[in-house]
């Protein structure tokens, strides 16, 4: 990368890379909101559709799955073109699946719309993941993950409330139409506003797109990334796709005052996702990760074991459950962007997002076989569901532990060989 198109060491961002941090947060806001959306509308759609909670789990996880076809598919053509009109194409595709979702009158065409959606809409965030690594150094990640990941929050304290509210009011089928409006205006300031990003595409490859996908894949640096990306996805697809149902028939809080709760936890997530960003290029990101994935078990395994409980006190243990969980979405995305080499980085990210959707789609079939509704409507088998996301996050500490040592291990050898290449340039000119 030139020193024009990668940020330095400075204290603050240009107006064209805060109006890039901007976009990629709200692109990623519209993208998460689709998904998230499902989760309130759990206990709409299961009488509504007269569905079981395993097939609810599998419309979750046919977006994942197909997701991952796609993340795997354009894995190898990656690198290839310029991210701009990549994130545009694709882009363009979800906003077409999701309108598909806001049609969809029937169980059988929402999943297939799902489907579809899952096709287009899990390549965007490895885009998006690619352009952040093209454009901002290491030193600064962790700050533009940290906004770019307050999407995730955003998604609830705007997203979540209102799909409920239009839910309610309206159709199961109104969100969609909203994520759609929405959409169909980023495309349009993306396709006039953001500059073409084509640096990558400088570096010469003689590999095909098949021979890259294979060389990226058999990388053993990579494969450990991805292993930890595995079951860094679990966590989320296990628990949250049956978050609303929990809540309204194991805790017994009012579906009424559900955009309550999203809407206070992320406004919190929202605060503390700039923050998390900051301590993590301060403190360190794998420190940071080890912290929220402490918090995160802690608070999984109080979650999950809880009975009717008062909605201040729901509300409370849910703030300080998502604060952990930002904690290692924020640092694990900024420490995982580090371990790919510049002409790997597009399919590096591709091949990551479809292992998270993929490993996500069974997360959330074996969710939906683990947990059982009872015919009052409570979710029976929720602790044992907490256990096994516990145990992934405790094996997932140590795989982020063996990367962290093995990125240190690199930038000191790439320091070391920078430093060399210098001395050697600079005892040719003294000759």
């Amino acid at each position: 990368m030139t020193p024009l198109t990668k940020t330095t060491h400075k204290p603050t961002f240009s107006k064209y890379e805060i109006f890039i941090i901007t976009l990629l947060a709200i692109l990623q806001f519209s993208v998460i909101l689709d998904f998230m959306v499902l989760s309130p509308l759990g206990y709409i759609l299961l009488p509504i559709l007269n569905i079981q909670p395993s097939q609810f789990g599998l419309v979750v996880s046919a977006y994942a799955f197909s997701a991952g076809a796609s993340g795997l598919l354009a894995a190898g053509f990656a690198d290839r073109y310029d991210r701009k009109k990549m994130l545009l194409f694709f882009y363009l595709g979800f906003i077409i699946g999701t309108a598909l979702c806001a049609i969809a009158p029937s169980y059988n065409l929402l999943l297939a719309a799902r489907i579809v959606t899952g096709l287009f809409g899990g390549v965007i965030g490895s885009i998006s993941s690619a352009i952040i690594t093209d454009l901002f150094t290491m030193q600064v990640r962790g700050r533009v993950m940290g906004f770019v990941q307050t999407a995730f929050a955003a998604s609830q304290i705007l997203g979540l409330p209102i799909g409920i509210i239009l839910a309610q009011q309206f159709s199961w089928h109104s969100p969609f139409w909203m994520i759609s409006g929405i959409s169909i205006i980023i495309w349009v300031v993306i396709y006039r506003y953001l500059k073409p990003i084509t640096e990558h595409l400088k570096i010469k490859s003689e590999r095909n797109p098949f021979e890259h996908l294979y060389k990226t894949i058999s990388q053993p640096t990579y494969l450990r990334g991805f292993l930890a990306t595995t079951l860094l996805a679990t966590g989320g697809f296990m628990m949250m796709p049956f978050g609303s149902v929990f809540s309204t028939h194991n805790l017994k809080i009012a579906k009424e005052n559900l955009p309550l709760l999203f809407g206070i936890t992320g406004v919190f997530s929202i605060i503390f996702g700039p923050l998390i960003g900051k301590w993590s290029d301060k403190i360190g990101k794998f420190k940071t990760f080890t912290i929220g994935s402490f918090i995160s078990i802690t608070m999984v395994a109080i979650f999950t074991n809880l009975g009717p409980t008062p909605l201040t006190l729901v509300i409370f243990l849910n703030v300080i459950l998502f604060v952990g969980i930002s904690s290692r979405m924020i640092s694990s995305s900024a420490l995982l962007t580090a371990i790919p080499k510049p002409q790997d980085r597009g399919a590096f990210m591709s091949i990551n997002a479809a292992v998270q959707q993929i490993s996500g789609g069974i997360a959330a079939s074996v969710a939906g076989m683990i947990v059982v509704q009872s015919k009052t409507g409570e979710l029976q088998n929720y602790p044992r569901l907490g256990l096994v996301v516990i145990g992934s996050m405790v094996i997932t500490m140590v795989l982020m532990y063996n990367l962290n040592k093995q990125i240190a291990i690199n930038n000191t050898f790439t320091s070391d060989q920078t430093k060399s290449s210098e001395a050697d340039m600079e005892a040719k000119a003294i000759i």
